[in-house]
């Protein structure tokens, strides 16, 4: 239709392909099939001259403003690729969210009003195709291969902490085999699972399934429960940095507990990314 309502307005397929950068064959079939699936013709030829049919001014018509419309909508993706607007949905963590993900979000739709954000916190990973999110927050490990993956974070800890007087009670811990003998408190992703606790030391690691006497499903919880004296808890350093400095919580195993790459954002690689997700890609990698 649209390649008809090119050579009808310029009365030439040698016009009407250089406009639309194909051959001047390509055009003519193209009006070619159209006609044979309509059963009717819409472009009178001579060897000087073409010009629409009766039945072709019809269509022309009604063709017009839809190009227009067509057209006009093109030229706002064109600047779209130069210009951030548009919508850009966020997917992440809550620890990621309020770490790194909503300041950089939060300064990004601030600079740039024509941006529509969504921002999207849940544990779970989010299959960002399926679910039309155009960039999503994880860690490196959780990410499918054909995704591009970018490190948008500073690097990060785990560390097993307990209440003082919990510790006291209980015997010294010097490697992470000695959590069989203590009470821990489990943690359970959005996928279900308890979360192992993984340690490495002088190049070894090693994971451990401890036996949970309460399990949770949030990171505040988590410390809560720690601070309440009933076990250990495997946490994120970041989250329990507050009640290490005041006391309420001591580090265990600390030699065993390095650090590891952070987050990375993440987009599919089969969409060229606009310039909304460049941004706010830049933005949060100012946080590493």
């Amino acid at each position: 239709m649209i390649t008809f309502s090119r050579v009808a307005e310029t009365r030439s397929f040698t016009a009407a392909a250089q406009s639309l950068g194909v051959t001047q064959s390509a055009v003519s079939q193209t009006v070619k099939r159209l006609e044979a699936d309509l059963g009717i013709r819409l472009l009178s030829r001579s060897t000087r001259s073409l010009a629409p049919t009766s039945a072709g001014e019809q269509l022309l018509a009604t063709l017009a403003p839809n190009v227009a419309e067509l057209d006009a909508k093109l030229a706002d993706l064109e600047r779209l690729r130069e210009e951030p607007g548009g919508q850009l949905r966020v997917t992440c963590g809550k620890h990621a969210a309020d770490t790194l993900v909503w300041p950089a979000f939060s300064r990004l739709l601030a600079a740039h009003p024509d941006i529509e954000g969504e921002l999207s916190v849940e544990d779970r990973y989010v299959d960002i195709v399926a679910e039309r999110f155009d960039v999503g927050i994880r860690m490196r490990d959780n990410l499918q291969l054909d995704m591009v993956s970018v490190p948008v974070g500073p690097p990060l800890r785990s560390v097993v902490v307990g209440a003082p007087g919990y510790l006291d009670a209980c015997t010294a811990l010097d490697s992470p085999r000695d959590l069989s003998r203590h009470r821990c408190i489990g943690f359970r992703t959005a996928g279900g699972i308890l979360s192992p606790w993984s340690f490495e030391r002088d190049g070894r690691t090693e994971t451990v399934k401890v036996t949970s006497s309460v399990v949770v499903n949030d990171g505040n919880a988590l410390v809560a429960a720690a601070c309440a004296g009933i076990g250990l808890a495997y946490v994120l350093e970041e989250l329990a940095a507050p009640f290490l400095r005041d006391g309420r919580l001591v580090e265990v195993l600390r030699n065993w507990s390095p650090r590891f790459a952070g987050y990375h954002a993440y987009y599919s690689n089969r969409r060229h990314p606009p310039p909304a997700v460049r941004l706010f890609i830049d933005l949060l990698r100012q946080e590493i």
